[in-house]
């Protein structure tokens, strides 16, 4: 399953006002147009369904068609076109205005345009409206600097973040479960840029002390790896034992097969006897949907179990798991936060339909279709989904998420007493499951 975080952040920056705007030429009138054709036709050849539902989508365009006609500015158009792909009543399908991407895509320090390969090393996530570091990838540059968990990101090479993410805040009433993962990362995109270059972060320490530190990025932790016609991502993997006989793996993306199996055998073979399992897909957004499959595949012995279903055009892929040879018995917890998205989902979510695994964390984001981003001729982006998944248990993730059985949420003051409390629920469970 592949996923575009960038195409996501375009989606859902469509509901942001743009600028007031003169009206329009003849060519820009009929750019609109083609406009207009493109996305009805895209629907009408690409969509999942063929019947749209039951929609008249012929009906539909010639009702449609004349408003974009007369449409005298921009907006105007985009409100038709908008209108359109509403009839679908369906996320994953939205017209997404060029000035919006340039609030929330690309941002960085102005003289940073080249390759963006760098990383500061700080997992950033918006809590209670605050953009607080939550994790440091170990010898990264944030980590040698001294920056902790906990500590709130107030400016970015001296943009303060408050108001583009109350931007954000204010266009998702009606997808608040992407709210998370959107402004993570775009917290994170602003952080991000060249290796070598630096970036100038404004924090408020433990102390509640205003403190401007100097990143110069280095590369992202893990390996460089490259599978098919997705574009080389860095990928990491650990395992651990925790307190002191419970198996643990946390990854960053379903990616890279074979280091991941690899981990996996390794985690599940020293913890045969172990009293328990936690999978961590916290801020894991996805990957290669098979993958979780075989995930999944380490922790039953029964056969014909599925995770769900994905319906295309042209067919179904069933979601189905093939047991080990050896796999984990035990108890089984998954952590999950507003940014484990796509193949995360699908994971948690058949894994707590099977009533397999206790999910404990947040709601997951609630992205769970692939889908593709394109150039529409107005200039103007358009992302449609290709795809529809269904978890084993009905449920349809896209636009609900997966919800914790267990609701735990991070504090600022449980990060910076060095704290995980999603990670301390889950243990509790599992040595409660001894008794």
């Amino acid at each position: 399953m592949q996923f575009r975080l960038a195409a996501l952040a375009l989606l859902f920056a469509a509901a942001l006002p743009a600028p007031a705007q003169p009206g329009l030429t003849p060519a820009q009138r009929q750019l609109n147009i083609d406009s207009f054709e493109m996305v009805w036709q895209t629907v009408r050849d690409k969509h999942w369904d063929p019947k749209l539902g039951g929609l008249d989508w012929q009906a539909i365009h010639d009702e449609l068609r004349p408003k974009v006609e007369k449409a005298a500015t921009l907006d105007e158009a985009r409100g038709v076109m908008s209108d359109m792909l509403g009839r679908l009543k369906q996320t994953h399908f939205g017209i997404v205005p060029a000035e919006a991407y340039r609030e929330m895509g690309s941002s960085t320090a102005d003289d940073d345009s080249g390759p963006r390969d760098g990383s500061t090393g700080i997992a950033p996530r918006v809590i209670d409206g605050h953009v607080l570091v939550t994790s440091i990838q170990p010898d990264s540059p944030a980590a040698m600097a001294g920056v902790k968990p906990g500590w709130e990101i107030l400016r970015i090479d001296g943009k303060d973040l408050a108001p583009g993410l109350a931007k954000i805040r204010d266009s998702l009433s009606s997808q608040l479960t992407l709210l998370d993962l959107l402004q993570a990362e775009t917290v994170t995109d602003r952080l991000s840029g060249s290796a070598g270059k630096s970036v100038e972060v404004q924090f408020l320490d433990g102390r509640d002390k205003k403190v401007s530190v100097k990143l110069t990025r280095a590369r992202p932790r893990g390996q460089l790896a490259q599978l098919g016609n997705l574009p080389p991502m860095h990928f990491w993997v650990e395992s651990r034992t925790v307190q002191p006989n419970i198996g643990y793996v946390r990854f960053n993306l379903f990616f890279e097969p074979d280091s991941l199996n690899t981990a996996f055998q390794q985690a599940v073979k020293a913890c045969q006897h172990c009293d328990g399992f936690i999978i961590d897909v916290r801020g894991n957004p996805g990957g290669i949907g098979g993958l979780a499959m075989g995930v999944a595949g380490w922790f039953t012995d029964r056969q014909g179990q599925r995770l769900g279903a994905m319906f295309l055009r042209g067919g179904s892929i069933k979601f189905a798991i093939f047991p080990r040879a050896e796999p984990f018995p035990g108890p089984l917890a998954i952590l999950v936060d507003g940014c484990s998205a796509s193949t995360s989902e699908v994971l948690a979510g058949g894994m707590k339909d099977l009533g397999r695994a206790r999910i404990i964390g947040t709601r997951t984001a609630g992205a769970a279709l692939p889908s593709v981003f394109t150039r529409l001729p107005n200039g103007d982006g358009f992302q449609y989904a290709i795809a529809n998944y269904i978890s084993e248990g009905g449920q349809t993730l896209e636009g609900f998420g997966v919800i914790p059985d267990e609701e735990v949420k991070l504090t600022r003051h449980q990060l910076l007493e060095g704290q995980d409390p999603v990670l301390d629920v889950a243990v509790t469970w599992i040595e409660k499951q001894k008794k």
